[in-house]
């Protein structure tokens, strides 16, 4: 896996052995992160689910200013670990390890807003509708931030979960990108 565009395009990504993870499918993260580009300068960007980083260290490498990771299996949490200090993304990077719900919550408390949020959940599982829900009540968020969720596409998302609004789906065969705008 390789970092795709950007100040950092061609870098090599580690992965993290085991399945508890799935890297995002690059022709998945290239439509995500063109999709997000526009955004990427507004402010930083959050990485729930982050596994190895993939998507936060692209979206860092094409001009988000900082970016939160949040992952809590630790292979996962090495590599993350071992890409930031590799690619020298430790000054503008912090990484949360544990629930991705919580970890949004504890962000909007401390008064931490995005301009972009990606979520990957793995599909299966039951963490997914609780990180999406503290993501959607928007108290983490800037005003008009986007927000995208990877998922199954055969588990479709609601059209408006709290203040977020759907405008764009893309399909990648058993994957699907939902796009939604945050409040302005």
């Amino acid at each position: 896996m390789r970092v795709r565009a950007g100040a950092l395009k061609g870098q090599r990504l580690d992965a993290p052995g085991g399945s508890a993870t799935r890297p995002t499918a690059d022709r998945v993260r290239i439509a995500c992160l063109d999709a997000l580009e526009p955004y990427l300068g507004g402010g930083p960007f959050l990485d729930l689910f982050a596994g190895s980083g993939g998507i936060g260290i692209e979206a860092l490498s094409r001009g988000a200013p900082s970016a939160v990771f949040v992952e809590r299996d630790h292979l996962a949490l090495r590599a993350l670990y071992q890409n930031l200090a590799r690619l020298d993304l430790t000054a503008r990077a912090a990484v949360i390890r544990g629930d991705a719900a919580r970890a949004v919550a504890g962000l909007a408390r401390e008064g931490r807003r995005f301009a972009a949020v990606f979520l990957d959940p793995p599909y299966a599982s039951v963490d997914a509708a609780p990180a999406l829900t503290a993501v959607a009540l928007g108290a983490a968020l800037l005003p008009g931030a986007v927000v995208v969720v990877q998922h199954g596409s055969k588990a479709p998302l609601e059209a408006a979960p709290g203040a977020l609004t759907a405008w764009r789906s893309r399909r990648f065969g058993e994957t699907t990108l939902t796009f939604f705008r945050g409040p302005a």
